[in-house]
């Protein structure tokens, strides 16, 4: 009979990691007493980052004596001690294999249900001193699992276990680990697990991700039409407004290139601007199968003043192949096209596409600019809407000229609009402009919201509480003698430190903003465009990502690479 061997709690606290400082709640050790345990927590215990776990999904985590066992053989060692792999409960029995989601549970005065694999995070080989063992656990298929309270109760070491009623489908706890994590993935199994009521919300729209192929418009353009840079000609140089100005570029005279996806971005090395060359990413403006590219440049920067006061026609610009997933998808519901300042670019290319289907969708233009001056595009967005049967045109100018009243758009002003609820939503802009908009259309029932940033990305740094604030740099230390690596978003270019374990440490070395959180290429989070160049890894990812990315997390650069970071 299964049992319950012992019961662990830790409240959160600092610990020192790699010169920085993580918020966790991994140290757990073993209480003699009954507790008590409830909807949220076992009483005294805790969990430093909740984005990632603890909550009522994963409110105890749950590990076997016999997998604890099998990591002291496979390590060969001998010293053990209840709560070292970050359990609440210890148990003889339940194995990954035999444990499935939806299953519940009697231990004590409490019941429980089985609602997911442990979440793969590095705090789990930091407390072990395994750096990959996040990555074990998966690829053994010993991940443990979160119980939910059903009902709340005394435990104690000592208890029993027994099973009071089956999951949907029986899918064991590894199984749906290994759909999540590994590949050769089937689609009807990832159908059978979401027909699971107990699977917890976080797992279900991974699957539900999986499923559509992340979004259907990214399975079209999974792989970029060249690689690396090609030369291509700046045929035309267009003012747009005081602030933008327009590049089209074309590659050889009669022919088309490549064909982009709407809303999909181009990135440039500008080798003429500077050493090293700065690489910048731009939006295509332009309407998707035209005979140029056209990228719309807002004067911002060393980059982009070299494109607003240098660059000239008939000069060869190196170009890396149209990418991204901020994409029209196709459809028959509404769609809002919402963007602020030269945020406009993406959605200018949606809505090209738009007209050329000669479209019958409801479609909104909400845009932002500061006056009329320096609004971009405003006739051309204009005409393209006038050719829509269904289209909607809000133009927001928060400081017009000649005593205009400012309009704002605000949550108060969406409001008022009658959006509709069931609408899909592409948002370009400012980040506070995105963050804004993005709370409001929520609040208004509209869910489905894309989202396109250019510039570094926030980042995701499970735990961490120091995070630099300063500007991308170069690494401290003697520089690097390998090959190149570039950040194209940070703007930065440095060299391959032998010293560096990853490209992920190396980017933090440079203070440039990361993703990431197993750290050992199972969770995806660090997934990076790789726009130019050949990476390998060490160790190897469970499941590779797609041809034109890299997990940064466990690869080094074969040679000068650019990484859209």
């Amino acid at each position: 009979m299964a049992s319950l061997l012992s019961v662990n709690v830790g409240m959160p606290k600092d610990v020192a990691w790699q010169g920085r400082t993580v918020h966790t709640g991994i140290f757990k050790s073993p209480v003699s007493d009954s507790v008590l345990v409830r909807r949220l927590n076992i009483d005294g215990d805790g969990q430093g980052d909740l984005n990632g776990h603890g909550g009522e999904q994963r409110a105890v985590l749950v590990y076997q004596i016999d997998s604890i066992r099998y990591w002291q053989r496979f390590f060969g060692h001998s010293s053990f001690e209840f709560g070292q792999f970050g359990e609440n409960f210890t148990v003889e029995g339940l194995s990954d294999q035999e444990v499935c989601i939806g299953d519940r549970y009697r231990i004590g005065e409490a019941e429980f249900e089985v609602t997911q694999p442990r979440v793969t995070c590095f705090r789990v080989g930091m407390r072990l001193g395994v750096p990959t063992l996040a990555a074990l656990l998966v690829a053994h298929h010993r991940p443990g699992f979160y119980f939910r309270v059903i009902t709340e109760g005394r435990v104690r070491a000592g208890d029993g276990i027994t099973r009071t009623r089956r999951g949907a489908h029986r899918m064991s706890v590894a199984a749906v680990d290994a759909m999540l994590y590994l590949p050769h993935r089937n689609p009807h199994d990832l159908k059978t697990a979401l027909d699971i009521p107990a699977l917890s919300p976080g797992w279900r729209q991974s699957f539900q991700e999986l499923l559509a192929g992340e979004t259907a418009a990214r399975a079209v353009a999974a792989e970029p039409s060249w690689s690396g840079f090609r030369g291509m000609r700046v045929v035309d140089i267009v003012r747009e407004s005081s602030t933008i100005t327009s590049v089209y570029l074309a590659v050889a005279e009669g022919a088309r290139p490549p064909s982009a996806l709407p809303g999909q971005y181009i990135t440039l090395r500008l080798t003429d601007a500077g050493d090293p060359a700065p690489v910048r990413s731009y939006s295509l403006s332009s309407a998707p199968g035209s005979d140029t590219y056209r990228i719309s440049v807002k004067r911002e920067g060393l980059a982009s003043t070299y494109v607003h006061t240098r660059l000239r026609i008939g000069a060869i610009v190196e170009v890396a192949a149209p990418r991204g997933d901020f994409v029209l998808a196709a459809g028959a519901g509404p769609v809002l096209l919402v963007s602020g300042g030269v945020g406009v670019t993406p959605v200018l290319a949606m809505l090209h596409q738009l007209a050329a289907q000669r479209s019958d969708r409801d479609v909104w233009w909400l845009h932002t600019a500061h006056n009329s001056d320096q609004q971009a595009f405003a006739d051309e967005a204009h005409r393209l809407l006038q050719s829509l049967p269904n289209a909607h045109e809000q133009v927001f100018h928060t400081a017009p000229a000649n005593g205009v009243p400012p309009r704002r758009l605000t949550a108060e002003t969406l409001a008022t609009l009658g959006l509709p609820s069931g609408a899909t939503a592409y948002v370009c802009g400012p980040e506070r402009f995105m963050t804004a908009m993005c709370e409001s259309l929520t609040a208004l029932g509209i869910t489905r919201i894309h989202t396109e940033l250019f510039g570094t990305r926030t980042p995701i740094n499970p735990g961490v509480t120091t995070v630099s604030s300063t500007p991308p740099h170069q690494p401290p230390g003697p520089s690097g003698t390998g090959p190149s690596v570039t950040f194209a978003r940070s703007g930065l270019s440095t060299r391959w430190q032998r010293t560096a374990g990853s490209l992920l440490e190396l980017a933090e070395a440079c203070g440039v903003p990361t993703r990431w959180s197993c750290r050992t290429g199972v969770c995806h989070t660090c997934t990076t465009p790789l726009l130019a160049g050949a990476t390998s890894y060490l160790p190897d990812p469970l499941e590779a990502p797609d041809n034109d990315e890299v997990l940064i997390c466990c690869a080094r650069p074969d040679g000068d690479i650019v990484l859209d970071l």
